[in-house]
């Protein structure tokens, strides 16, 4: 214990810091274009980029969570058919057979519930 203790109050860091930590005097904190920003300029204002922002469907809808706004008040089947595009699946039973779930059988069933004990009796 007393080795130890020795051991322990002459360690050093071996990390070394050069100097005092001084933050810049002058920062820029303009806005600038991301690089790789597809449009290469900045908005003029929000509500500019709102108007033409998507996120779950268009943005620059007034009143869109209020009783009388666009949400809910068509049917869905005024949107029109819904279908996937070639390649795409809306749920996984209408993959191909090699890419479904495969049903569970009696003894994984029972290997779930005892919690892995039953394979090992």
């Amino acid at each position: 214990m007393n080795a130890t203790k020795q051991l322990l109050q002459h360690r050093q860091p071996m990390i070394r810091f050069l100097g005092k930590r001084t933050t810049p005097s002058k920062l820029d904190h303009t806005p600038k274009v991301h690089p790789a920003s597809p449009s290469q300029s900045l908005p003029e204002s929000f509500a500019t980029y709102r108007q033409k922002a998507q996120q779950h469907g268009p943005l620059n809808q007034s009143n869109q969570y209020s009783t009388g706004g666009w949400i809910g008040s068509k049917p869905g089947a005024s949107l029109g058919p819904i279908e996937a595009g070639k390649g795409e699946f809306f749920d996984r039973a209408e993959l191909p057979k090699r890419f479904q779930r495969l049903a569970w059988t009696q003894d994984e069933i029972e290997a779930v519930e005892s919690g892995g004990a039953s394979l090992r009796a």
